[in-house]
């Protein structure tokens, strides 16, 4: 990858995380939640932002070790968010058909960050 590409590649992530994150939290907008499992969509609002924010930031890291550090947490949150939504439909609150596609961005995303942070400890390793 040319590094025009690469410049591309991030641009198109942190636009893709930005939208799930911004989705997630219309999505539960228009629901109707009982009281009792608000500080849990809550959770999964949060969760999902954080996808988006971490990963702006690992696009600003300073160094390889950084965004390896900020890749782990983008890892971390995005997997906590699938988490949170299979949590909302054993518990009723959420159905699948109504969340099938930003579960099938979700796996997508962990899929290309699971990818990236495999790369980035080999490339911290060597160095």
């Amino acid at each position: 990858m040319n590094e025009a590409s690469i410049k591309q590649f991030k641009e198109q992530l942190r636009n893709r995380t930005m939208k799930m994150a911004v989705d997630v939290r219309n999505l539960m907008a228009t629901r109707k939640i009982p009281a009792i499992d608000r500080p849990i969509v809550n959770q999964l609002i949060r969760s999902s932002a954080s996808v988006a924010a971490n990963y702006r930031a690992a696009t600003c890291a300073r160094s390889d070790v950084e965004f390896f550090s900020k890749i782990c947490i983008v890892l971390e949150e995005s997997d906590e968010s699938k988490f949170w939504f299979e949590y909302l439909i054993r518990i009723t609150v959420l159905r699948e058909s109504v969340i099938r596609p930003l579960r099938i961005e979700l796996d997508e995303l962990v899929r290309i960050f699971s990818s990236i942070r495999k790369k980035m400890k080999e490339k911290v390793k060597r160095s």
